[in-house]
C-alpha cells in the first residue's frame, strides 16, 4: 500500500512537472546531467564498457567525449518524455518532422498493412507519439510493459494520447488479429534484447555477438508485409527528423535471418554517424553465445 502511494505521488509530480515549457525543463535537464554523470555515476560503467567494445578503434579520450554527450542527451530525453504527458498536438508536430510517409500511405490506400522498424535512438517515444498524428492507418506499437503497474498505466496513457495502440510483446499475434481487416502500421523497436532462455540467434552488431529478437522477420515472412526503417535524426535540442526508408519490400523472397541482419545493419550505420543518441545505458550485451 505504501509503495503504491509513493508511485501515485511520483506520477502526480511528473504530471505537474510536464506543465512547464520544454525550454525550462531543459534547464533542469542540464542539472540532471551533472547529477547523473559526476555525482551519482548512473550506469557509467555500463556505458563506458558498451562504448569501448562497440568502438575498438577509438581512443579512451574519444570514448569519454561520446560518453559525456550521451549523458547530456539522456538527461534531455528524460525531460522530453516527461513533457509528453501534456505536450500539445501543435508542439508535437513542430518538434518531429517526417519524410517518406507517402510510401506508407500508398500501401494503406491499397488496403495493405506495413511493418516498421526502429531502434532506441533519438527520442523514439516522441517520434512514435507524433507518428499517430501523421498517418491515416492505425499505429500498433509492440512494447515491453513496465514492471511497476502505476507508472506503467501513466506511461501507457501518455503514449496513446494521439491514437496509437500499444500491444504487449507477448500479445503481438492477438493484437494483429484484432485489426486484421484494416490497414495498420505495426512498429517494432528491433534492438530490444530477448531474455536468455528465449534467445535463438545472434548477429554481429557493433563488433559484438548480439542476441536478436526474430519477431519482425517471422511476421514479415509469414504475412508478406513490407518493412520500412524509421531513421531518426536529432536536428537540434528537442527537434527531430524521421526519414521513412524502404528496408525490405518483398520479405518472402529473403533468406532465413537475412531480414534480422538487415535491420541491425541499418541501426548500426545510424549509430556510427552520431553514436551519442543511442541508449548506451541499456545492458544490451548481458550474455554471449555459449
Amino acid at each position: 500500500m505504501i509503495k503504491r502511494g509513493f508511485a501515485h505521488l511520483g506520477v502526480f509530480f511528473l504530471f505537474t512537472l510536464s506543465l512547464l515549457p520544454l525550454p525550462m525543463l531543459f534547464f533542469f535537464a542540464r542539472l540532471l546531467y551533472y547529477l547523473l554523470y559526476y555525482i551519482i555515476g548512473y550506469r557509467k560503467k555500463v556505458v563506458r564498457e558498451n562504448l569501448t567494445n562497440s568502438f575498438p578503434e577509438k581512443s579512451s579520450n574519444e570514448i569519454i567525449v561520446i560518453e559525456k554527450e550521451f549523458f547530456r542527451f539522456l538527461a534531455d530525453l528524460i525531460f522530453e518524455i516527461i513533457k509528453m504527458s501534456t505536450i500539445s498536438e501543435k508542439e508535437t508536430l513542430k518538434r518531429v518532422k517526417f519524410t517518406g510517409l507517402e510510401l506508407l500511405e500508398a500501401h494503406f490506400k491499397a488496403g495493405k498493412s506495413v511493418l516498421a522498424c526502429t531502434g532506441h535512438y533519438g527520442n523514439w517515444e516522441l517520434g512514435t507519439l507524433a507518428l499517430g498524428l501523421n498517418i491515416s492507418a492505425k499505429t500498433l506499437v509492440i512494447y515491453k510493459p513496465l514492471s511497476n503497474e502505476i507508472f506503467g498505466l501513466w506511461f501507457d496513457k501518455m503514449r496513446t494520447r494521439y491514437g496509437n495502440i500499444f500491444i504487449a510483446m507477448r500479445q503481438t499475434l492477438r493484437g494483429m488479429a484484432t485489426y486484421k481487416n484494416e490497414p495498420t502500421l505495426l512498429c517494432f523497436a528491433s534492438d530490444q534484447a530477448p531474455v536468455k532462455h528465449e534467445t535463438k540467434y545472434f548477429v554481429d552488431f557493433l563488433h559484438q555477438p548480439t542476441a536478436a529478437l526474430l519477431g519482425v522477420e517471422k511476421i514479415a515472412k509469414s504475412t508478406g508485409r513490407p518493412i520500412y526503417y524509421f531513421k531518426v535524426t536529432v536536428v537540434k535540442r528537442g527537434y527531430y527528423h524521421v526519414e521513412v526508408l524502404p528496408m525490405c519490400l518483398n520479405p518472402m523472397e529473403m533468406d532465413e535471418y537475412e531480414i534480422t541482419h538487415l535491420h541491425f545493419k541499418f541501426l548500426e550505420n545510424i549509430i556510427n554517424e552520431h553514436p551519442q543518441y543511442w541508449l548506451w545505458s541499456h545492458k544490451r550485451w548481458k550474455f554471449k553465445p555459449e
